[in-house]
């Protein structure tokens, strides 16, 4: 289990105190999830929903590239 976890309604990390998902974190969820990229996207779209409602003063756009943004893997060009 890790300690990088997500701490709300602050949602930073429990593990290192960055914003959650963490680099730490983010690289344990791309193992965990190898191979299942729309599950992943799924999983943290969820957190996303509790995030927006626990911060609703924070941009929408740049809470979209914390949780869910950065899951996509960037493919050969002209995809």
């Amino acid at each position: 289990m890790t300690t990088h976890g997500p701490v709300m309604p602050v949602w930073s990390c429990g593990g290192c105190d960055l914003p959650w998902p963490c680099p730490t974190r983010r690289r344990e969820l791309r193992a965990e999830y190898a191979g299942a990229p729309v599950s992943l996207a799924l999983y943290l779209g969820a957190y996303l929903v509790q995030a927006s409602e626990d911060m609703p003063w924070a941009p929408a756009c740049a809470l979209h590239r914390r949780f869910v943004g950065w899951t996509r893997e960037a493919g050969p060009r002209g995809r």
